[in-house]
């Protein structure tokens, strides 16, 4: 008897899982992966002209991708770039300027000296009209061109203007760029900002969109094109000794690359290329090498079983490699614990040993802090993070992501019914010897007008705020919108020898105050201490301190008294620098008029206020930077500010 169709048993298979269990609880590679792996290891091409890669459908340089490099050998030299796409709007205001103040910082040339920019067409490239002429492109390009060997180019500007001259030719376009040579790593590379517009020629004045097979292998395989034809071919014996170099270090190299192309569902057989003999000599002893390291087993003489995670550890080794050798050369042979934690858990105080960026695409910097407690730590700061801001030797304070600040835990504490009350912390801190409880309150008072703009607290009169309940969680949740991450602070740009002898309130002086921090008897933390030392001994010179026996006693007011005696020399500097008569702000008192510019004082930072008759200097904070040039008034009280901007309304 004949079935019916719909009675026929049908088979649906799920979709693929992205992983297979190995025994060890590690995931292997997606599906897919291993599919496609073994389909290139069959012999199968892909599509098009002479099994080509299909060229993408959109973007210049669509047709010079798939012909670039099809004259190179083995021998050919290697380069390296990265590549990035930033879309203006969303980067911010400053990242254009902040960029390029980077790749022109201090210490990248041959000597250590600053960066110089340079075009197609000069060796003094002006930044600022370049940023000026792309204000109203969409987007921007940042590449970083690494090539092998490139210091034995006799000029690698030279080079650079070629390669984007090739570019230019691909993409059919002339192109407005800037550029500045690094030779301050290992490896010299150059930093090429390109603008994304379209120049002269087809399209111009239209958005520049450079094909994505043009950027991931064109630009690659014209780079290693002229530096082949500048510097020759590689050396059988210039690949060997790079080869060999590679079999012992500890990173991912191009031979574990090679040994993950080769592998089939994690195992390597090296019986798939007998006659070249020599490569496979080099892929044994590397797994040799990685068998020590435990990242691979053998299986047999010729049969290998590589970790599904052997990529990510080699990578993070490499990283953390590179982390060690940037630590060492910051101490200078100093003795240190180093701590590598990416990841924060504590409160980190120290001085600025070193700066730099972790990665240079995406301006991600880093510090090396010298902590007062004795260690040294590495700090990846969050994107964006502007590290001229942030000067060597300087000291700062780096808060956990998440971490909550004692300053928040002190105003729940003191609140009552929900009300925070200056009198009721005063009270508690004279009860408490607090020598100078007025500027205590006073960074209590800055941190309550920063939360109450965010909506957090409200402020019901003077020296009044209303706390919420939970007011310990939504000041981390403030802290972690605004920053994506963890929190630096500086808390003085200047280094503790310099603050020693400065008449300003120093960090040294908050330390003595009340601010005091566990001090390590080594390392920095020893400095520290020496430090305070000799800032006690200045302070009874200046009449500030009085020695009784083997105790100090400082001033009372001490910190508004070095603040006040600071601001008072500053204010006749910049009165004969201007002409205007600086007319000091009394507590309480509001300051209104035109902000001019910023001074960095020992007591921090400040800004010029110019009311047409005089000006006014008040602490300065970082809502009003984005108003120089404007009307903007404050009121002061105490070491707190709060900013109106914009012109304002008074009775």
């Amino acid at each position: 008897m004949a079935s019916r169709d719909d009675d026929r048993f049908k088979v649906k298979p799920g979709a693929p899982k992205s992983g297979v269990g190995d025994g060890s609880g590690q995931r292997s590679q997606r599906f897919i992966s291993q599919v496609l792996k073994q389909v290139s290891k069959s012999g199968a091409r892909a599509a098009g002209v002479g099994g080509a890669r299909p060229a993408s459908s959109f973007g210049r340089g669509r047709v010079a991708a798939g012909r670039a490099g099809q004259s190179l050998a083995v021998t050919a030299r290697r380069v390296v770039i990265k590549s990035r796409y930033v879309v203006l709007k969303k980067a911010g205001a400053t990242s254009v300027s902040t960029h390029l103040r980077y790749i022109e910082r201090d210490g990248v040339t041959r000597d250590g000296a600053r960066g110089q920019a340079y075009g197609a067409e000069t060796d003094t490239a002006d930044l600022k009209a370049f940023e000026e002429r792309g204000k109203g492109d969409r987007h921007q390009f940042r590449f970083i061109v690494s090539v092998e060997d490139a210091g034995e180019l006799e000029d690698l500007r030279g080079y650079t203007r070629e390669f984007m001259q090739r570019m230019a030719t691909d993409l059919e376009t002339r192109l407005d760029w800037v550029a500045v040579d690094h030779w301050d790593t290992d490896n010299p590379h150059t930093h090429i900002v390109l603008r994304g517009c379209a120049g002269e020629g087809r399209g111009k004045g239209q958005d520049l969109v450079i094909a994505p097979d043009y950027m991931a292998h064109g630009m690659r395989m014209r780079a290693s094109e002229l530096s082949t034809e500048w510097l020759g071919p590689r050396t059988e014996l210039e690949i060997r000794q790079g080869s060999l170099r590679e079999v012992e270090q500890e990173r991912l190299t191009s031979l574990d690359r090679t040994l993950l192309r080769q592998a089939a569902v994690d195992i390597v057989d090296l019986t798939q290329q007998p006659n070249d003999r020599q490569r496979q000599n080099l892929l044994r002893a590397r797994l040799q090498r990685l068998e020590a390291m435990e990242l691979v087993g053998r299986i047999d003489a010729n049969h290998w079983r590589l970790s599904p995670s052997m990529e990510q550890t080699l990578a993070a080794m490499g990283e953390r490699g590179d982390i060690l050798r940037a630590m060492h050369k910051a101490l200078k042979g100093q003795q240190r614990e180093l701590v590598l934690d990416t990841e924060m858990a504590t409160l980190v105080i120290g001085r600025i040993a070193a700066k730099g960026l972790a990665d240079e695409l995406s301006d991600r910097g880093y510090l090396v802090v010298d902590g007062i407690d004795g260690r040294a730590h590495y700090v990846r700061l969050s994107v964006g993070t502007d590290l001229a801001e942030l000067p060597m030797g300087g000291i700062v304070e780096v808060h956990p992501a998440g971490g909550g600040r004692a300053v928040d835990r002190n105003i729940a504490g003191v609140a009552r019914e929900g009300l925070y009350r200056t009198v009721d912390h005063l009270v508690r801190l004279r009860q408490e010897g607090n020598p100078d409880p007025k500027t205590a309150v006073d960074v209590h008072v800055r941190r309550l007008e920063a939360l109450r703009r965010s909506g957090v607290v409200e402020r019901m009169a003077d020296g009044v705020w209303r706390v919420p309940p939970d007011i310990l969680s939504q000041a981390q949740a403030h802290d972690a919108q605004k920053t994506a991450g963890i929190t630096v602070e500086l808390r003085s740009h200047l280094s503790i020898e310099q603050q020693v002898g400065a008449q300003g309130a120093t960090w040294l002086d908050h330390q003595m105050v009340g601010d005091a921090r566990e001090l390590s008897p080594r390392g920095f933390g020893a400095q520290v201490r020496g430090a305070l030392r000799d800032r006690m001994g200045f302070l009874v010179e200046q009449g500030l301190a009085e020695r009784r026996g083997s105790r100090v006693v400082l001033a009372r007011n001490l910190l508004s008294t070095l603040r006040d005696r600071e601001l008072t020399e500053a204010g006749k500097v910049i009165q004969h620098q201007t002409g205007l008569i600086h007319r000091p702000l009394r507590d309480g008192e509001r300051a209104e008029g035109v902000y001019r510019r910023s001074v960095q004082l020992a007591s921090g930072r400040f800004a010029m206020l110019d009311d047409g008759l005089g000006f006014r200097i008040v602490p300065w904070r970082s809502v009003v930077e984005q108003r120089l040039g404007q009307q903007v008034s404050a009121i002061v009280k105490g070491g707190s500010v709060t900013w109106g901007l914009g012109r304002q309304r008074g009775r």
